[in-house]
């Protein structure tokens, strides 16, 4: 199945077997792009999108063979993938970590959103759609914020995006990330359980802080290096997975991450920058989980890029 672009005549759909299980609504936010949510829960409501020639309510769940009809409707085009020649695109063949036919798990560099927009051409996941022009479905299963780097997990059929999905709610896949904190984080702090909000600024940026009318959550710690009161290198395990979870719960702490632009320390940040802090200093070095397919375990760690790398050996000279 591939995604509409023009929907300027009545259309045709045959449901394939890996898409059984998804509701209608659902499939048809994934296959209209550019179509607001608005306007396809209005055709499903006046009956324009039918199920074997029959009305279906949002929640009806696909079947495998099903016909579906669905109506003219204006599509915002989608915009062009990068070229795979760039420089950019083509590095992230090396950073592909694990690979099999339903999943992959790719080492995200740092400075590299998840996905474009905002003013930005592309992201990981169109990079790896110009790298594999052959992949019918390629989606991001969770995501990190621009300037986090490590394990990022992309689905390569329906079924998988499914499980994983099901993994991320019921807390079965874990995720541990490697950060550089301001001072000597505690060893008897070993988990933060603070509520989170998010807020949007005037400017449209976006804010998250410890609220208590704020979603439940709560990340563990465990304490790897220290560096002379200085600094700590810490291992965080977000058990749940709200929006700049880790670096909200450090600030929250009184160990803000090193190179934390939004809830950071600048002074502590302009001292490190002397022994080359570069980029925000969070790391998704480890993802564990059961495949979604084979019911098999997969472990994957990732090494943090040399620029992380060289600042811990730096602040390791000192001791």
């Amino acid at each position: 199945m591939s995604t509409a672009n023009n929907t300027a005549t009545v259309q045709y759909v045959a449901v394939e077997p890996d898409l059984a299980g998804q509701r209608i609504d659902n499939f048809l936010r994934t296959f209209l792009k550019g179509v607001p949510k608005s306007l396809i829960y209005r055709v499903l409501r006046k009956g324009e999108v039918r199920v074997n020639k029959k009305r279906v309510k949002p929640e009806y769940k696909l079947e495998a063979g099903d016909q579906i009809r669905i109506p003219p409707l204006r599509v915002a085009e989608e915009k062009a993938l990068p070229n795979a020649n760039l420089s950019q695109v083509a590095r992230l063949n090396d950073c592909v970590l694990y690979e099999d036919d339903s999943l992959m798990v790719v080492n995200k560099p740092a400075g590299l959103a998840v996905h474009g927009g905002s003013g930005l051409s592309f992201g990981l996941i169109e990079g790896l759609r110009a790298l594999r022009p052959d992949a019918h479905f390629l989606e991001l299963v969770h995501r990190l914020d621009r300037d986090t780097s490590g394990c990022i997990l992309i689905a390569k059929k329906r079924s998988a995006l499914r499980g994983l999905h099901e993994a991320l709610r019921e807390k079965t896949m874990q995720k541990d990330y490697l950060c550089l904190v301001r001072g000597d984080w505690p060893s008897a702090k070993r988990v933060i359980r603070a509520p989170l909000q998010k807020n949007t600024l005037q400017s449209g940026e976006r804010m998250v802080r410890v609220d208590a009318e704020g979603k439940a959550s709560e990340t563990r710690f465990k304490v790897e290096r220290r560096f002379n009161g200085v600094a700590t290198l810490v291992n965080a395990f977000p058990v749940t997975g709200r929006t700049h979870q880790i670096r909200v719960h450090t600030q929250y702490a009184g160990h803000p991450i090193a190179g934390d632009d939004k809830y950071g320390d600048r002074d502590f940040d302009a001292r490190l920058k002397g022994q080359g802090l570069e980029r925000l200093m969070l790391h998704a070095w480890h993802l564990s989980f059961t495949h979604p397919n084979t019911g098999e375990p997969v472990s994957v760690t990732a090494k943090p890029d040399g620029s992380f790398a060289a600042l811990v050996a730096a602040l390791g000279k000192g001791q």
